[in-house]
């Protein structure tokens, strides 16, 4: 019980210190006007020298650690967090210090990562990103936490997404820190984390809230295949309900993960149960069964706190495209990924990191939880393209960074291991001595040479970042905004005419950005991949392809007075070459790829000349308002 007291008040530091650092270092870089990140490289520069100084502080902080004298471990096991922390936030903070939108913009998938933090940030309440009246069927967890934030600090949720997304994955950099320092030497925890943090960062940063998952995944394993081992004088039960929490936060963050984090725990499981019925019999045997029981009740207690309002509504509402989200096969997911076959400095250290496993896996904990991991990896692959026949995926190709993570945490502990064998092996020929200091140079080298090359990895989102329109029309590069920085004149319009909040109107557009910024209900989502299955999709769809045959407004007004969810009351809109409004939509088309067919419904001018709406033209939009109290339609 001490122990594990001890090891949750580290946590909680950690998560402290990362905040401070990063709310610090982003107050800083936000202080001064610099040139943008695709335009000039002193952003990449200064990248670069923040970089090299926490990687010379992470050395510093390793020596003090060995000097051995409590109050200097202390000091240690700060200056760790702190510099770790650093790292994280200069490697991302400082190339987009010139924009105020995280990596992609507001485009694709951030659109609707906006949007969702948008919703949360008008109310705590969970509801979906976009329709009204319907639970979440996404996990809110990251996003109710940023939308809180963004509340308490009166910023707008658009505004608050990079900064809550540096500082978030910050948190996690930090907190793998402390995970890896419970259960190994200090000096190797620093190694591995700033070798996997620096991984993270560049693969799976784009997705802030699969970040923070993704580094923690290799102390976690670590950590679950001990606790489903047993052992030890509390027979590893603390590592069992650890295993439990982090299953469960993951069901509340990331569906994806969580499901392929329970896949690998239950192959851990009966990896431990087979082997042991093998060498003892059966009742042996039902120990790991039984543990695994225990996270798995531990996880669905938790997990239930954000799913559960959804399961119960969808067993007596109609449900639609309830599997399209899974409806994605890029070429990424229809073959294997071998990153130790790169010729590259990352390929190498995974390498490194196969063959320790390979070597280490039957002598070691840490081997077996990392190899089950990457075995559990290519599973899923497998089963991910065996399910196409089922005409959906398992989204493997996802993965990728994970398994990348995998290898070089086990690449770091092959290098270090590989080392400390030469020297052992030198100490007697003369030679030794040198090994350590000759790796530390070649470690520190490749440290460098991967880090400073993290901003090239993410020169494409960057770059969106900075050509995006943000809330305030603007763009980080400083050239004439596009079409969104009319929204603001959007909304006060919306407001003037309909007098109500945005959280109480409806407003049809295939403009969803708009949603990103404000935070109005839409009637229809941006595809069937991220749109609620309580919503129905592709009911809805086929409800506005009707409307747009419709030729009077009495007939427009009667069939949304007699929709069968709530209808818009805004619509904001394109005009046509035909003179007419135009809506650009999108319907699933898997197994193709792309996976999306973008198609254009036109709803005709004279549906909206009619007093009951008001209609501006404001920018190259169309916004179409009905008056509030205008009457129904009673008639057929």
């Amino acid at each position: 019980m001490r122990n594990a007291l001890a090891t949750l008040g580290q946590l909680v530091l950690a998560a402290v210190v990362a905040i401070i650092v990063a709310v610090v270092s982003l107050i800083a870089i936000a202080g001064v006007q610099w040139p943008a990140f695709p335009s000039s490289n002193q952003l990449h520069a200064l990248t670069t020298v923040g970089q090299v100084g926490c990687l010379a502080g992470l050395i510093a902080v390793g020596w003090v650690w060995r000097r051995g004298v409590r109050y200097y471990r202390l000091l240690a096991q700060l200056g760790g967090l702190v510099f770790v922390s650093a790292f994280s936030v200069v490697t991302l903070g400082m190339p987009l210090g010139a924009t105020q939108l995280y990596l992609f913009g507001i485009s694709v998938d951030q659109q609707f990562r906006t949007e969702y933090l948008t919703r949360l940030a008008d109310s705590p309440a969970l509801h979906d990103m976009t329709y009204i009246g319907l639970p979440p069927f996404y996990p809110p967890g990251w996003f109710w936490i940023g939308g809180r934030v963004a509340a308490l600090t009166g910023t707008p949720a658009w505004e608050i997404y990079k900064p809550w997304a540096i500082t978030s994955i910050t948190i996690a950099v930090a907190v793998a820190l402390v995970l890896w320092w419970r259960m190994i030497r200090f000096e190797y925890a620093l190694i591995v984390t700033t070798a996997t943090a620096a991984v993270t960062l560049a693969y799976s940063s784009p997705e802030p809230y699969a970040a923070m998952i993704t580094v923690l995944l290799p102390p976690a394993f670590v950590l679950t295949w001990s606790g489903l081992r047993g052992g030890g004088r509390a027979g590893g039960w603390a590592a069992v309900i650890g295993a439990g929490l982090f299953l469960g936060f993951t069901s509340t963050w990331y569906l994806l993960l969580q499901a392929f984090i329970a896949f690998t725990v239950v192959l851990m499981a009966l990896l431990l149960a087979g082997s042991r019925w093998r060498r003892s019999g059966l009742r042996t045997a039902l120990d790991p069964l039984r543990r695994l029981a225990v996270v798995g009740v531990i996880s669905g207690a938790i997990g239930a706190t954000t799913w559960l309002p959804f399961v119960l509504r969808a067993t007596h509402s109609p449900v639609s495209n309830s599997g399209s989200a899974m409806h994605y096969l890029p070429a990424d997911g229809a073959e294997l990924t071998f990153p130790m076959l790169q010729f590259s400095l990352l390929g190498a250290i995974c390498v490194v990191g196969t063959l320790w496993l390979v070597v280490r896996t039957r002598s070691s904990v840490r081997a077996a939880a990392l190899a089950i991991g990457v075995l559990a990896v290519y599973l899923w692959s497998l089963l991910s393209m065996l399910t196409t026949l089922a005409r959906t995926t398992l989204l493997s190709f996802r993965l990728q960074p994970t398994l990348t993570v995998l290898l070089v945490a086990a690449g770091a502990f092959g290098f270090l291991e590989t080392a400390q064998a030469l020297a052992a092996r030198g100490r007697d020929r003369g030679w030794g001595r040198s090994v350590v200091p000759v790796a530390g140079a070649i470690g520190l080298a490749a440290a460098i040479a991967f880090s400073q090359d993290i901003p090239d990895v993410l020169r494409p989102d960057l770059t969106i970042a900075y050509t995006d329109t943000d809330g305030h029309g603007q763009r980080g590069d400083r050239r004439p905004p596009t079409s969104e920085k009319f929204y603001s004149d959007i909304d006060a319009a919306i407001l003037h005419v309909t007098g109500k909040p945005r959280d109480q109107t409806v407003v049809m557009t295939a403009d969803y950005s708009f949603l990103s910024y404000y935070p109005y209900w839409g009637f229809q989502g941006l595809t069937s991949h991220y749109a609620n299955p309580l919503a129905q999709f592709d009911l809805r769809a086929a409800q506005i392809q009707k409307w747009s045959k419709l030729k009077t407004p009495d007939d427009f007004i009667h069939a949304l007075d007699t929709s069968p969810w709530p209808p818009p009351t805004v619509f904001l809109m394109r005009r046509g070459a035909n003179g007419n409004y135009t809506l650009r939509l999108a319907e699933d088309v898997y197994p193709n790829q792309p996976n999306v067919r973008r198609y254009t419904v036109d709803l005709r001018a004279a549906l909206f000349d009619d007093p009951r709406f008001v209609v501006q033209t404001i920018g190259p939009f169309v916004l179409a308002i009905r008056r509030p109290g205008a009457q129904p339609v009673t008639g057929g």
